[in-house]
């Protein structure tokens, strides 16, 4: 007999029967550890960690940098689906706003306490802010990562850094109390800003995305060469992202 009382086919395997309950327990927790892992399935440390490793592989969980496990993009629910399908909806309007802006443009989503880069468009200049598609830099050090931390509440906030914050460029928020600090400004601002704190010599403005239901999906991003970019366009570059950010969200209404 399993957990819930009921017979275990005499045909299952243990490892999938394992890694499926493993599933459940990430459905009902935030996050979980390694040793968490092992005690709720009853095996050794060393076998909860391949489980965790093996659906890390495919996308259903993802590991922080304090080694916690949290739910990965493949464990899909009726807001995720909105999820999946934003990028190919959101890459026609990062083009029209780098068309409008004349500048980089980029979709972010959070992935544990990191900003995940998933689209890119170009700025045509010459002198420009390259592509970090697929690249996962600190949220707390750039605009999307500022604008996506300042919606969660301040228990996930904690979550994310059980450590604190690592040391970095001057610049950056070095405690948890400063990136609070950064956060409430965010909110009351609307949008997350980033003068030289991921890149020197880059500024950008980021202003989250919701879904049909409210939930936040990612973040659009609008990225300059900082030379060309003083804080007045900063504030018109953030005015024109909204723009671009309110007509996605109709979009994805639309298609819900």
């Amino acid at each position: 007999m399993d957990s819930a009382g009921e017979k275990v086919p005499p045909y299952a395997l243990a490892s999938v029967d394992n890694a499926l309950r493993l599933l459940l327990l990430l459905q009902e927790r935030e996050e979980i550890r390694v040793s968490e892992a092992a005690a709720g399935l009853g095996v050794a440390n060393s076998t909860a960690h391949r489980l965790l490793a093996t659906l890390g592989h495919r996308g259903f969980v993802v590991q922080e940098r304090s080694r916690v496990y949290r739910r990965g993009p493949a464990l899909v629910t009726r807001r995720q689906t909105w999820g999946q399908r934003m990028p190919r909806t959101a890459h026609l309007h990062l083009a029209r706003l780098s068309e409008r802006t004349r500048e980089t443009t980029h979709l972010v989503v959070l992935e544990g306490n990191g900003t995940r880069f998933l689209d890119c468009v170009e700025s045509p200049q010459v002198l420009r802010v390259g592509s970090r598609t697929g690249m996962l830099l600190p949220a707390h050090t750039n605009s999307g990562g500022k604008a996506l931390l300042a919606r969660l509440p301040d228990t996930q906030l904690r979550a994310l850094y059980p450590r604190g914050l690592p040391l970095g460029r001057e610049g950056r928020p070095t405690d948890l109390d400063a990136l609070r600090r950064v956060l409430a400004a965010t909110r009351r601002r609307g949008y997350g800003t980033n003068t030289g704190e991921s890149e020197r010599g880059v500024s950008a403005a980021g202003r989250h995305v919701c879904g049909p239901d409210g939930a936040v999906l990612g973040a659009l991003v609008v990225a300059a060469p900082t030379a060309r970019c003083p804080r007045p366009r900063l504030t018109q570059l953030a005015e024109q992202l909204l723009e671009a950010v309110r007509d996605l969200e109709a979009d994805l209404a639309a298609d819900s």
